[in-house]
């Protein structure tokens, strides 16, 4: 496919009019998009990376699945980036598709290529704006490849030098005819004996050719047997029997089986169109019957049809008012089991102020609290009792301790002033 075609399929004006088949376009610039990525070894390097299977020649040109298709027109765009020698990170699933989107649209304006459609049109992942970019990044990879077409060279067909032996080999009866037919006159002319000849024939040629033989004056009659004629004549008659081998490709059959065709096709015919006719009025006398019925049951249901339609529009209306009606019903239910909670907590409350009111347990309580508490007191006042007596004797040894080091103190100053 041209840089031409693949342009119009990208961008084309809106104003323009195009030839009825613009429209398949698309599917020829995918199949040409195929054959260059081939021609790139995407089968080797792409579709090994992604473990997948390969394009079919129609993947981008309908919807199948658009998330799965905008992911591998990314994916292949950005394989073609990366082929034409620039660096592209291959895209992800969670990266922001618009920006994947400028990415590769910038790249594909770097190559000089005019983008004149929104970039929106590549979020299908199909369709002639994404075919558009992948043919133009393949031209481009290619170019950045150095790819270069080599001079042809035709394979030999072994099917025509087995046509020219077969038709060497083909035997044409006329002509097999004619050389035999040829052959025998040389031969037999040789050998037959005219009577014409043999009457002209000098008498002295005659006897002296033949040494003596009389000419012959009757009719010559063969002795051989009839039926060693026969036998003779079936066992030589397969060895002198022609088999001609009949080509499919000879034009000749396929001109005779097409006029059997034809032949069996016009008596078929006959018979075909016949029961067609037939056919054809059966379903038109049904049609008719079919309509003719309609109308008269429209006719006669016309009445009942209408007092159902008013029916249903009183059951509309009657389904509107209970849907109404339903809905206050609803909102006091929900109020009065609202107002009968708290009736019952109100209630419970009372219960309980009243039981206190009139119980003693409180007051008992409450006595044996004191008890409890005045123990404590008691035992509290023991333990400072305790204490205070260990913190008498405590500060009364500290003092004693005290008086005597002043006394060792005082005698030894006494030592050293004697």
């Amino acid at each position: 496919m041209s840089r031409e075609v693949s342009a119009d399929v990208g961008g084309r004006g809106g104003g323009e009019e195009l030839g009825p088949g613009h429209a398949y376009m698309p599917f020829v610039v995918m199949e040409d998009l195929l054959d260059k990525l081939k021609l790139l070894q995407y089968e080797e390097e792409f579709v090994s990376e992604l473990r997948m299977r390969p394009l079919n020649r129609h993947y981008f040109v309908l919807q199948t699945n658009p998330g799965e298709q905008f992911f591998l027109f990314t994916s292949l765009a950005a394989w073609l980036i990366r082929k034409t020698g620039k660096e592209f990170d291959p895209p992800q699933e969670h990266d922001d598709p618009n920006s994947t989107i400028s990415k590769i649209l910038e790249n594909v304006r770097k190559l000089g290529v005019a983008i004149d459609f929104a970039p929106s049109k590549l979020k299908q992942g199909y369709g002639e704006q994404a075919i558009f970019v992948l043919d133009r990044l393949s031209d481009e990879a290619l170019r950045a490849s150095s790819f270069g077409w080599k001079i042809p060279i035709p394979p030999m067909e072994e099917g025509q030098e087995e046509e020219e032996i077969d038709d060497d080999m083909e035997v044409n009866l006329e002509k097999v005819e004619e050389e035999m037919a040829g052959d025998y006159s040389e031969e037999e002319e040789e050998d037959i004996l005219h009577i014409d000849d043999v009457s002209n024939y000098p008498m002295e040629k005659i006897v002296g050719d033949s040494q003596g033989r009389d000419r012959p004056e009757q009719i010559m009659e063969s002795n051989t047997d009839i039926e060693e004629w026969r036998l003779e004549v079936e066992r030589v008659a397969p060895q002198l029997k022609v088999t001609v081998r009949v080509d499919g490709r000879d034009w000749r059959s396929h001109l005779e089986q097409m006029h059997e065709y034809r032949k069996g096709i016009q008596e078929s015919l006959v018979t075909t169109k016949t029961n067609l006719d037939r056919l054809q009025a059966d379903i038109t006398k049904t049609l008719e019957k079919i309509s003719s019925r309609e109308k008269y049951l429209n006719s006669q249901l016309e009445a009942p049809l209408g007092e159902y339609k008013q029916l249903s529009q009183q059951l509309a209306q009657t389904k509107e008012q209970y849907k109404s009606v339903s809905g206050g019903v609803t909102e006091r239910s929900r109020l009065l089991s609202q107002l009968t909670d708290d009736l019952d907590a109100v209630k419970s409350e009372m219960e309980e102020r009243g039981t206190s009111m009139t119980d003693g347990s409180p007051l008992v309580n409450i006595r044996k609290s004191l008890a409890r508490v005045k123990s404590e007191i008691i035992a509290m006042d023991v333990r400072i009792g305790v204490v205070e007596h260990t913190l008498l004797q405590a500060r009364m040894k500290d003092k004693t301790n005290l008086q005597r080091d002043l006394h060792m103190a005082v005698a030894q100053q006494n030592i050293f002033n004697v």
